[in-house]
């Protein structure tokens, strides 16, 4: 469950960085970005749930996106999508901690979806 959040949070938020390329388009073209936001998302659900991913996590959701590829990507339903990730941001600042996840949260000031 948690690793279907993080693929859909991240590929939506770095199409959606890019005017809304298809799910491909990212996972073609801006891998390294892709790959970099998983990583944070998924040190973050982690540390938030205490739940471990196997290794691998950015391959096997890059691999998923294959298979998806057509799908458009957009920024939506924040509240139950990328909005958990936003919360642990706002949870991790209130407490003087560091970003758990600094590109999503580029990302989500840039789209308008959070003030800081």
């Amino acid at each position: 469950m948690l690793e279907k959040h993080i693929w859909i949070c991240a590929f939506m938020a770095v199409g959606a960085k890019y005017n809304g390329i298809t799910v491909g388009e990212v996972e073609s073209t801006k891998t390294e970005e892709v790959r970099e936001l998983i990583q944070q998302l998924g040190n973050a659900a982690s540390k938030a749930t205490g739940v471990t991913f196997p290794a691998g996590l950015a391959d096997r959701l890059c691999s998923y996106a294959k298979s998806v590829s057509h799908f458009p990507t957009a920024l939506k339903e924040f509240e139950w999508r990328n909005g958990y990730f936003t919360g642990l941001t706002m949870e991790a600042v209130s407490k003087l901690q560091p970003d758990p996840c600094p590109a999503h949260t580029e990302i989500m000031i840039s789209e308008g979806l959070y003030t800081p």
